[in-house]
């Protein structure tokens, strides 16, 4: 019979090499787009018959649906909001001077954090808290000692972000802007989304969009597949 000692070391070894392996995991994880839907088929939208072209966002709120991000953005009190656009129509739509905007139920109006203000966000952890504004600007980290984001985490930023110039005919454009949502206790009941400055070939700005977020909350939540397994007796 093996002694308590021998059986002892064998579990800690096991026990390292499974926390090597989910470092391994995780080091190894790789953001990757979600593959947009047509955006009719998404709870919050504002779809313009007229106009042959439909908008709907989603919000990356749940930490199951943050979990394709390898940075914790929720932790620097940015929400993602994947923006989907979907042309219908026969004629490309431009999006040079698109313009985005969130509104809160109280009134505040939010515009789509920069690439620099993420940064700004990421490298200066809030020393108050999620939740606790700090004073925007913030100067970016120079010298020696001083917090970085990673490449990894800065290569993620560019790739996550809405960047399309146009949507083709009959496609769907997408991506995420991030909203700086520090102090705002709960950003998507009653609040809104606005979306403008898209152009039809002809340079004719198309009407507004607005979103209400309360359609994603009140839409009905995917059921989780059931276990293969009887319930236990």
């Amino acid at each position: 019979m093996p002694c308590l000692s021998y059986i002892t070391r064998r579990a800690a070894v096991f026990f390292v090499f499974v926390l090597i392996a989910i470092g391994v995991s995780v080091a190894g994880k790789e953001f990757t787009l979600p593959t947009a839907r047509p955006a009719a088929t998404y709870p919050a939208r504002d779809q313009h018959t007229d106009e042959s072209v439909t908008v709907a966002v989603d919000p990356y709120d749940m930490a199951d649906k943050a979990a394709i991000f390898t940075t914790n953005y929720a932790n620097a009190d940015m929400l993602p909001v994947f923006v989907i656009i979907t042309n219908d129509g026969d004629e490309t739509i431009t999006l040079s001077g698109m313009k985005a905007q969130y509104i809160t139920a109280n009134r505040t109006k939010l515009a789509p954090a920069t690439q620099d203000d993420l940064y700004r966000r990421l490298s200066h952890p809030n020393p108050g808290g999620p939740g606790k504004r700090l004073p925007i600007p913030l100067p970016l980290p120079t010298g020696r000692g001083k917090p970085t984001v990673s490449p990894k985490a800065l290569d993620e930023m560019q790739r996550a972000q809405f960047s399309a110039r146009a949507v083709e005919p009959h496609s769907t454009q997408a991506g995420f802007l991030f909203f700086d949502i520090a102090g705002i206790e709960n950003p998507l009941p009653g609040a809104h989304f606005f979306l403008t400055g898209l152009r039809n070939s002809k340079g004719e700005e198309l009407y507004y969009f607005e979103i209400a977020l309360e359609k994603y909350l009140s839409a009905p939540q995917p059921e989780k597949p059931h276990s293969a397994e009887p319930p236990a007796k």
